[in-house]
């Protein structure tokens, strides 16, 4: 029979225990190795975000353009002296921010060296990201580690372009385990952040090629583009939620009701049930669902392809292996 002080002990035990999911992620992984790893990431995260508000989109966008190629593992950080790693594909080209993470990295090395894996801070500084821009927080999975690989090419298959149609999506959402729900979910990370003229065009100047527009697109939504992104002007950006693109809320999801998605794959969550039910049902008056649902499925994302145990390696610098 158990002792009473047994018993005790696993019920000190248990909560940890039901903190690790069976991907060897947990809650508080630093809880003893690194205390202060949240509240020194989120730190950084505030500072930069009062100077440079707008690397709000591209650090949150990191996240996701990690995760798809090749797990949670932060090769798209790594750097390539012939420029073919992930962060030189054309998809990763706009991406910044990469400075932030450095940052944050410096900060975790002065007070637990070798501890903190900068796949985990990618991960943090998408969290504390949306905290900052007015979202809803969620409990962060660590226990990553970091990858030692990192190819252009790996990027050019994995990440979804923005000329996606919904079958295209949800195929490759569910080839990383991610649901429907998950796509129409993390595609609220729209709602803040810019995108540039080149990722979508196409739809306002050449959309069969035939030099026609996309009917779906909102007819007004189109001639303000055409002010901005001119057929054969330079690759400037506008901004994914007009009026909001600093603010994490739910416009989003009122701009694609209205056919007025920036991108294809924008438009394209209106042409399946079940993901345009949950754009119907989030286009105005239903945000803390929204807040609860986002959380939900970036830590779902945060479980792609992560090395745990002895796999991988906790880099010393971001942007390259030991």
């Amino acid at each position: 029979m158990a002792t009473p002080k047994f018993m005790f002990f696993l019920a000190l035990l248990l909560p940890l225990v039901l903190s690790v999911n069976g991907d060897g992620l947990a809650v508080g992984y630093y809880g003893r190795s690194c205390p202060e790893a949240e509240s020194i990431t989120m730190n950084v995260v505030k500072q930069t975000l009062a100077v440079a508000p707008s690397l709000s989109g591209p650090l949150l966008r990191m996240f996701f353009h990690d995760c798809f190629v090749r797990g949670c593992d932060a090769s798209v950080l790594l750097n390539s002296p012939t420029k073919q790693a992930e962060k030189d594909a054309i998809p990763n080209q706009t991406l910044r921010g990469y400075e932030i993470i450095d940052r944050v990295k410096n900060a975790l090395e002065m007070h637990c060296p070798g501890v903190v894996s900068c796949a985990d801070i990618i991960a943090m500084v998408s969290r504390d990201v949306v905290v900052q821009t007015g979202g809803f927080s969620w409990n962060v999975e660590l226990g990553r580690r970091d990858g030692v690989v990192s190819l252009l090419n790996d990027a050019l298959t994995n990440l979804p372009p923005p000329s996606d149609n919904i079958n295209a999506l949800v195929r490759v959402f569910r080839q990383k385990g991610l649901s429907v729900k998950d796509l129409v979910v993390l595609s609220g990370a729209h709602t803040i952040g810019i995108g540039h003229c080149s990722a979508f065009k196409n739809r306002l100047y050449n959309f069969t090629g035939k030099g026609d527009v996309d009917p779906s697109m909102n007819s007004h939504y189109v001639a303000t583009l055409k002010k901005i992104c001119t057929l054969n002007g330079p690759d400037v950006f506008v901004q994914m939620d007009p009026g909001s693109s600093k603010k994490f809320d739910e416009d989003y999801y009122a701009q694609v009701s209205r056919n007025r998605g920036l991108f294809q794959s924008d438009a394209a969550l209106l042409n399946n049930a079940e993901t345009k039910a949950y754009v119907l049902n989030h286009k105005g008056g239903n945000q803390q669902s929204f807040f609860k649902d986002f959380g939900v499925s970036m830590v779902n994302m945060g479980r792609i392809g992560v090395l745990t145990g002895n796999a991988g390696q906790i880099r010393k610098v971001c942007s390259k292996i030991n």
